[in-house]
This record gives C-alpha cells, sequence and structure tokens, in this order.
C-alpha cells in the first residue's frame, strides 16, 4: 500500500484545522462551566462561600455548600479570605418557625405600645406643662358637668311649681276619681321629675369619674415633670387621655 505523504503545505492547513477544533472545544467547555456556576449561585438559600460550623458532636465541619449536619444551628459564611461574609440561620420546623413568629409579632406589639406611649407623654407634656394648666383643665371639665346640672336643679324646680296646681286639683277630687286628664298631667310630671332625678345622679357620678380621671393624670405627669422619658412609666397606672376635647 502506497503511504500518501502531505505536502507541507497541506500539513500547515491540517493543523489550523485541529487548532481550531481545540479552541472551540475549551470555549464550550468554559461556557458551560460559567452557566453552571451561575446556576449555583443563583439557587434559593445558597451563597458562595465557604461554610463552617460546628455539629452537635462538637466537630467543626467545613464545606463550599450549606452544611446539611448544620441545618439545626447557624452556619458561618466566610470569604476566600476567611472574614466573614454573612450568617445562614437554621432551618426551622414548623413549630420552631411557629414559636418565632410569635416572639417576633410579641416584641413587634411591644415596640408599638412603647411608641404609642412616647407620642402619649409627649403629647400630654405639651397640653399641660404645669400643674396650673392642669388644674385649669379639670374646672373647665368640671364646670361643663355643673352647667348640666345646674339645668337639672332648675328643671325639678320648675317641674315642682307645675305640681302645685295640679295637687290643688286632686285635693277638689279627694275620695273620687280623679279625671284622665289631670292623672295623665300628674303622672307625667311626676315622670320628669324622676327622670331629672336620675340625670343628676349620674352627673354627680361624672363629677366623680372626671376627679379621678385627672388625679391619675396629675400623678403621671408629676413624674414626667421630674424628668421621666416619655414612655418610661408604667402604661398600667397611667390614665387615658380622654378622646373628646377639653
Amino acid at each position: 500500500m502506497a503511504v500518501q505523504l502531505l505536502q507541507p503545505k497541506s500539513i500547515a492547513v491540517h493543523r489550523a484545522r485541529n487548532g481550531a477544533a481545540l479552541a472551540a472545544v475549551l470555549l464550550v467547555g468554559l461556557v458551560l462551566a460559567c452557566l453552571l456556576t451561575s446556576v449555583r449561585a443563583e439557587q434559593p438559600g445558597s451563597v458562595v462561600g465557604i461554610y463552617t460550623c460546628i455539629d452537635d458532636k462538637g466537630k467543626q465541619l467545613r464545606s463550599d455548600r450549606p452544611i446539611a449536619e448544620c441545618n439545626d444551628r447557624d452556619q458561618r459564611v466566610l470569604n476566600k479570605d476567611g472574614s466573614l461574609k454573612q450568617i445562614l440561620p437554621a432551618t426551622l420546623t414548623a413549630d420552631e418557625r411557629a414559636e418565632r413568629e410569635a416572639k417576633d409579632r410579641k416584641a413587634s406589639e411591644e415596640r408599638a405600645a412603647l411608641n404609642d406611649a412616647i407620642r402619649r407623654d409627649r403629647n400630654l407634656k405639651n397640653r399641660y406643662p404645669n400643674e396650673a394648666a392642669h388644674n385649669k383643665a379639670r374646672e373647665s371639665a368640671l364646670e361643663s358637668v355643673r352647667v348640666a346640672m345646674r339645668a337639672s336643679a332648675q328643671r325639678i324646680q320648675e317641674l315642682d311649681n307645675e305640681r302645685k296646681p295640679l295637687r290643688d286639683e286632686a285635693d277638689f277630687y279627694r275620695g273620687r276619681t280623679l279625671p284622665s286628664r289631670l292623672k295623665q298631667q300628674i303622672e307625667a310630671n311626676e315622670t320628669s321629675v324622676a327622670a331629672q332625678r336620675d340625670l343628676m345622679q349620674t352627673q354627680e357620678a361624672e363629677l366623680v369619674r372626671i376627679n379621678r380621671l385627672y388625679d391619675l393624670e396629675l400623678e403621671h405627669l408629676r413624674k414626667l415633670w421630674r424628668g421621666a422619658p416619655p414612655g418610661s412609666i408604667s402604661l398600667v397606672s397611667a390614665p387615658l387621655v380622654p378622646t373628646e376635647p377639653r
């Protein structure tokens, strides 16, 4: 069999083709490697770095991916130079997750309550910079009730005056049946008097309530005036500021 010899020019062309093919293969491999690295980096919960933790036996573990033996505890993710990149929190069970959510919710509610207390105390100090201002507000609130009580007392007096001629007329029918008109007038008068007396009792109770409110508020304010930080006083003993304008 005759051996076909390649001419120098053919050899050069052959080598060039082989080199191009090899370069193409290397390029494809490099692209695939980059894509694979990118996909791994984009996986949920995956962070590029060195994972390290101490397992339940006290042994330090290291890996280039999250360590399954340490799923129940935090894992440190390090940079290549050994510096801390981030903390990968433990994978929680459903019960642990519910417990943490309950704690977070409670902490959030406590922060909101504290912020409300701070805002309330600041508003209270702005409204009443001193005891004289607070006393003035107390008297204003009490006076509005006293005005209503005086009106009720005046109305009772008017009803009493209206009842006198009715009683005189009723005496005329002593021992006999009262006319229905007169009977209805007397009953209406008595009902109105009873209603006014009930109203006065309610108003007297309102005076007590207002004084109690202002007493508690004054006690709270005195602590603030003495320098207690807003929101630092017990919410249990703090009074509720009325929403109605004073």
